[in-house]
């Protein structure tokens, strides 16, 4: 009996002191649009992520990484209860990806109400970036604002005298016009704000013709950008006004639109050229093995990856210590296929390079994009300084 009660009093004392036994395995939950509209997104996005699993040989510091891809089919409702699914009944030690930001809004709470961290392939929605920053929320992505503050700035500087705006009525849509206004510094011809849904832009297209502005702006994701780009050169606009985009006209939409992209400009954090070795590596693994160039979508999802396996190894796999983890991938400690100049923000919001690209037709026939400028050196978001509740 005096032994018995010896071996319970040592082993509440090692309960007591927090020491575990190391799991076996990480346990990721991968949410993005996996269906419908949008699946063009999502396989990006799987396809990314699982090639830089694999090249991690499907461990990170000795542990197997197990990955559950939830589809949120580009439903708030819908992503809200995959994400239940994996924090309650699958417990997955980190919740990552989401393209929408309406979608990663409904999803947020189930993962910092556990306790878990979310990590965010894409979306960085701006109330999240200031006042209602998270501790454990990190986007690798971009914070939506700074694409289309960075062209605001360019085309302030290329004394652009006119700006007609166009994006989805939803919280990315409202945050892209925001950066796009802050950077131009000027009050736009008009800014309309389309449905999510909309495949027709017949009306918009009248109005733009009729307002004659020297430039116009969209924010048009998905098919959106498909049908409004398609509809923009039938309507014989393509010579009569500059088309600029932020991730509208991309590896996702390209293919579709088809001609009628080549010679619009956009604004991106990602190019499939950039000079960096980390990319040129990750660019030529990921054609070889899908056959198609990965977007920027593809490309915050393998950072994704790299960047959590960065916080795992540093952690030496204790995944139940979520306040080393959360540091360790602040630190962001990897080679980003962007450059070597990404890192995050106090709010846990990327600061990065912005490039300048336009759709050309290369040689050998194909689509794709070509790097003309940078158009903002280490970007740092808006609305940091109004993140005063995360340390460090």
């Amino acid at each position: 009996m005096k032994r018995l009660w010896i071996a319970l009093c040592l082993a509440s004392v090692l309960g007591a002191t927090g020491t575990t036994a190391l799991a076996d395995e990480i346990k990721i939950g991968y949410v993005n649009t996996f269906s419908g509209p949008g699946a063009i997104l999502g396989k990006h996005y799987r396809d990314a992520f699982e090639l830089a699993v694999e090249e991690l040989g499907g461990k990170m510091a000795g542990l197997d990484v197990k990955v559950e891809y939830g589809d949120d089919q580009l439903k708030p409702e819908i992503a809200k209860t995959v994400v239940e699914r994996m924090v309650e009944r699958d417990d997955v030690d980190i919740v990552a990806g989401f393209n929408f930001s309406n979608v990663l809004l409904a999803s947020l709470k189930t993962v910092t109400d556990a306790n878990k961290l979310l990590i965010s392939s894409n979306a960085g929605p701006s109330n999240l970036a200031g006042e209602q920053c998270q501790p454990n929320f990190f986007s690798v992505g971009q914070q939506n604002d700074g694409a289309s503050e960075a062209l605001g700035r360019y085309l302030k500087e290329q004394n652009v005298e006119s700006v007609y705006a166009l994006a989805p009525n939803y919280q990315a849509g409202r945050d892209m016009i925001a950066g796009l206004k802050r950077g131009f510094g000027k009050e736009l011809v008009d800014e309309v704000y389309t449905q999510l849904s909309q495949t027709d832009f017949q009306p918009e297209l009248s109005q733009i013709r009729a307002a004659k502005p020297a430039a116009v702006f969209v924010f048009m994701p998905g098919g959106n950008g498909i049908n409004f780009v398609k509809q923009w050169a039938q309507a014989g606009l393509t010579s009569e006004i500059p088309l600029y985009s932020v991730y509208s006209v991309d590896h996702t939409t390209l293919q579709a639109i088809g001609p009628s992209a080549v010679g619009t400009l956009g604004v991106s954090q990602y190019v499939e050229d950039l000079p960096f070795e980390t990319n040129q590596k990750f660019v030529k693994k990921f054609v070889d093995r899908y056959g198609y160039y990965p977007s920027e979508y593809a490309a915050s999802a393998y950072d994704t990856a790299m960047l959590i396996n960065s916080a795992v190894v540093a952690t030496q796999g204790k995944l139940d210590d979520v306040d080393a983890l959360r540091a360790a991938v602040q630190k962001a400690d990897f080679a980003s296929v962007r450059g070597p100049g990404f890192k995050l923000g106090k709010n846990h919001m990327p600061i990065q390079n912005y490039y300048l690209r336009e759709t050309v037709k290369k040689e050998n026939g194909e689509l794709g994009f070509v790097t003309r400028g940078t158009v903002a050196e280490n970007y740092v978001d808006h609305y940091g300084a109004q993140c005063t509740h995360i340390k460090g």
